[in-house]
């Protein structure tokens, strides 16, 4: 049993062989996790970043929470908005995830 736990041992290029490959294996692990979860997680929290940067009064916007509003004040680290004639509701920045779709392409147009 010794004889052949010693072979597969010294088949393979000895303990430091072994590490290598166990190191190797570990770095690729943590370039697919980087490149996979990582890397694009962080693409996504800068593209929100510079959308909360460039928000003006006037835009119509979407909150987390599925509420739809128009931006009356701006903060420097809240957002009011104005969601019916006479309600403003006051939102962190991070609480506004996007424009409101019909906002966006009406933006759009103008613009062209």
């Amino acid at each position: 049993m010794i004889d052949i736990a010693f072979a597969q041992q010294t088949a393979h290029g000895g303990p430091a062989g072994a590490f290598f490959v166990q190191l190797v294996f570990l770095i690729g692990i943590f370039a697919i996790f980087y490149f996979l979860m990582i890397r694009p997680q962080q693409k996504a929290r800068k593209r929100h970043q510079e959308f909360l940067a460039n928000l003006k009064k006037g835009d119509k916007v979407i909150t987390s929470g599925g509420i739809w509003g128009t931006v009356v004040e701006i903060g420097e680290d809240t957002i009011t908005l104005r969601v019916d004639a006479n309600t403003r509701i006051t939102f962190t920045k991070e609480a506004i995830v996007s424009y409101q779709p019909k906002a966006k392409e009406e933006k759009s147009e103008k613009s062209e």
